[in-house]
């Protein structure tokens, strides 16, 4: 991938988020689509192109210049296609999402049962324009009430509930994937992770935070839980396989909009004991440096290495483990696929993790032994 399609990626990022950025001369703008489509980022990039618009129309500044000329090279009706697809994809999806959370709060509230959002819903509160973020599962907490409020699902409304997976349940309501957690990372990985959800379940009790879906109470976790889950799910996704730009900028955001209610030096104490400092730095500094956030909000005693920051980034807009995965059937497919991805990320998992990466590899082949379907 080209250092200039990157480079004009992260400008229209920063445009489309309210963020000061060079105007970018879009060469390949179908590319700029894609890339922006696979990452999560279409709709957000979109609002970037509308600052370039806006910008082209004020013929008086160099700026100007430059917007126009970009937008010239942008093939007729992508515009079009690109705004169709924002909204079906995006905004209508949005609502839909937006209604099953609804529903999901109307059905447990009205039998006792709380409801606590954990990312999606409420890290879209802290977008710009929060049907700009794409919505996939609905993940949510339940105060240890799960099972008597699954037991409700599966006994009123017929719901099937999965338990095959480690730390949450699942079941489709509304065409959405819910994940319902009865703990916050799989215990089952060892002795740290164990230790590491008493820290989640204790900040966890905190039930002050909330807001309205549809004129339904939602919980939302405190500043405190939802930045040490974000920072501990963006890390174990980037050393077991990636992360996409739209993960950074959940964090960026969030931050942004919550840093004073953020105790950082308790959070720093904790992500040093569960040795999540290294990989917490980076992701601050590409929030920094590549998004445009700025460096007050972030802790300020954080030291990286710019190689590795850049091969971070890199691999972030870019896995170097390109390779799909393969279908579900096939177990031995799927296993070897797993090796060789696990290999091909062993850099990542020595910035991540201090263990030795053959016991957690091993420690992560007996979890699925424990629980097959999730291999």
């Amino acid at each position: 991938m080209s250092s200039a399609l990157i480079e004009a990626y992260l400008s229209l990022v920063k445009l489309g988020i309210g963020h000061k950025a060079e105007i970018p001369e879009v060469e390949d703008w179908e590319a700029v689509k894609h890339l922006a489509s696979r990452q999560g980022m279409a709709a957000i990039v979109l609002d970037g192109v509308k600052y370039l618009t806006d910008s082209a129309s004020d013929s008086s500044s160099e700026d100007s210049r430059k917007a126009s000329d970009s937008l010239k090279r942008m093939a007729p009706g992508l515009k079009l296609k690109w705004v169709g697809e924002n909204l079906v994809i995006y905004e209508q999806r949005y609502e839909k999402y937006k209604k099953v959370i609804s529903k999901m709060a109307e059905f447990y509230g009205t039998r006792g049962y709380k409801m606590m959002i954990l990312k999606g819903y409420g890290l879209s509160l802290n977008y710009p324009v929060p049907s700009h973020r794409p919505c996939g599962d609905i993940d949510i907490y339940q105060f240890g009430k799960y099972k008597e409020a699954d037991q409700a699902l599966g006994k009123e409304l017929g719901i099937k509930i999965d338990d095959s997976h480690h730390h949450h349940t699942t079941f489709r309501l509304g065409g959405f994937l819910v994940e319902n957690h009865y703990d916050f990372v799989n215990v089952h990985y060892g002795h740290g992770n164990r230790e590491l959800e008493k820290v989640f379940k204790s900040l966890a009790e905190e039930d002050s935070n909330y807001t309205e879906a549809g004129g339904h109470k939602v919980y939302l976790p405190s500043a405190n839980l939802h930045a040490l889950f974000q920072i501990r799910h963006c890390m174990l996704h980037f050393a077991s396989s990636e992360i996409n730009l739209r993960q950074v900028l959940d964090w960026g955001l969030f931050v942004e909009k919550h840093s004073s209610e953020i105790d950082w030096k308790y959070l720093a104490g904790v992500m040093e004991k569960f040795r999540m400092t290294d990989f917490f730095n980076y992701l601050n500094a590409v929030c920094i440096e590549d998004l445009g956030f700025e460096r007050g909000l972030f802790p300020s005693a954080w030291n990286i290495d710019k190689a590795l920051k850049q091969r971070v980034l890199g691999d972030i807009i870019f896995p170097e483990f390109a390779e799909e995965e393969p279908a579900k059937k096939g177990v031995f497919s799927r296993v070897a696929f797993k090796y060789r991805r696990w290999q091909a990320n062993a850099w990542k998992q020595k910035l991540c993790y201090n263990d030795s990466r053959f016991l957690s590899f091993w420690k992560s082949v007996w979890a699925h032994v424990l629980k097959p379907d999730s291999i």
